[in-house]
């Protein structure tokens, strides 16, 4: 594996574990659970890029990411809802004006998940 994959990777890890050591705490932190968990999806896809040797450009935009892995994996076209629904917390919800929910902060750490096995799984990595 390449040093930049491994390196998203960890980053990845990290987002994912900081989420579901929040989603643990008394005090609710939704909108930080879903920021985290948006962030681990998009590192973990990044990183899969990085390893099939594909460029992209800075963004946030998991669609536009899970876009340029397609033609090189078309069975992570499955990612794509949880993807669009992770997107919004990239940037809206780290700003007075959206709260993110219970119900949310639990499907974003549904969907990272699920985004986090997928990709391991393509990466050759253990779960």
């Amino acid at each position: 594996m390449k040093k930049n994959t491994r390196e998203c990777v960890r980053k990845a890890e990290k987002d994912l574990l900081a989420a579901k050591e929040l989603a643990g705490a008394d005090c609710p932190f939704h909108d930080q659970i879903c920021n985290f968990c948006q962030q681990s999806a998009e590192k973990y896809l990044k990183g899969f890029l990085v390893e099939i040797a594909v460029a992209f450009k800075r963004t946030h935009d998991l669609e536009e990411i899970l876009d340029l892995a397609l033609p090189h994996d078309k069975s992570l076209a499955g990612l794509r809802r949880g993807l669009v629904f992770l997107a919004d917390f990239a940037v809206d919800y780290r700003y007075p004006g959206e709260n993110a929910t219970s119900r949310q902060a639990k499907a974003s750490l549904r969907w990272a998940e699920r985004v986090r096995t997928e990709i391991r799984k393509r990466l050759k990595l253990s779960s």
